[in-house]
């Protein structure tokens, strides 16, 4: 006598995960919280170290050692959130275009990189929300929103994006498809910061992340140029992905760290898919 199947279906080679767990909340919920951590401490960071009052004005005048240092710093908020819990469940995408070269590169399906620019969108708004307690010194600065600046012509505001956040999802690339680099992808985020933040924050502010200039300009109220922070970051991640085309096939999971978590079974589609070809 044939014994009959479970109900449920199974997710990309995961047996112990049911259909209606494809795609749950709590991916969605994590990617939020490592998002809205990013821009709260991120950007209370950049307050602390420009804004209009502080002291590290006086302490570093240097303004190009305070930029490098910034960008370490919060290159390195962004890397703890990756090999956090947080990370452990999400990925710590935190940034859509990262999310959007998963899927470009197969990694990741279009409607869980919808349901994470979803997610990392609305933690940037409310991780932008408590800046509003840094008062005159927050607004001295728009809360660290990113903005074109001051003397250059926009197309040239537009390509400091496109070239930074190739450099940023090139080098993602780069590390996620070298095993022997693979497990120091977070390390290397503090190091790239700190090299392209002094070289182009005059420019446009390296934001690199639609997410973390959507936020603070919500919170400041100033869209000036705000569309060259979603144009830009989109254009530097197409050009990067088909760029680094050729490595695609040797990055194994969608995630920045804790490669070999994938509880519900979202994180490792293109893989999965060629070794049932094979």
């Amino acid at each position: 006598m044939t014994q009959a199947k479970a109900p449920t279906e199974i997710i990309e080679g995961r047996p112990n995960v049911p259909q209606q767990l494809r795609t749950p909340w709590e991916l969605f919920l994590s990617e939020m919280i490592g998002t809205g951590l990013l821009l709260w401490g991120g950007l209370s960071l950049v307050i602390f170290m420009f804004g209009v009052g502080s002291p590290i004005a006086e302490l570093l005048p240097n303004m190009t050692a305070r930029r490098a240092i910034s960008g370490f710093l919060f290159g390195s908020i962004g890397a703890l959130i990756a090999v956090s819990p947080v990370g452990d469940v999400s990925g710590a995408h935190i940034n859509p275009v990262v999310s959007l070269g998963f899927m470009l590169m197969g990694k990741f399906k279009p409607r869980v990189a919808f349901g994470y620019v979803v997610a990392q969108l609305t933690g940037a708004l409310l991780g932008s929300l408590p800046l509003l307690a840094w008062g005159t010194m927050g607004r001295s600065i728009d809360f660290g929103a990113s903005l074109p600046g001051q003397g250059y012509p926009t197309w040239i505001v537009l390509l400091g994006e496109v070239v930074t956040t190739f450099g940023l999802i090139a080098s993602l690339c780069v590390f996620l498809a070298t095993r022997e680099l693979r497990r120091f992808t977070p390390a290397m985020i503090p190091f790239l910061y700190a090299i392209m933040v002094p070289l182009e924050a005059g420019i446009s502010g390296t934001s690199t992340n639609p997410a973390r200039s959507f936020g603070p300009a919500i919170a400041s109220g100033n869209f000036d140029g705000w569309w060259i922070y979603w144009v830009g970051p989109f254009l530097g991640t197409v050009s990067a992905i088909f760029a680094c085309s050729f490595l695609a096939s040797r990055i194994e999971v969608a995630k920045i760290y804790h490669f070999d978590s994938d509880r519900y079974g979202v994180f490792h589609r293109m893989s999965r898919s060629a070794a049932r070809r094979g």
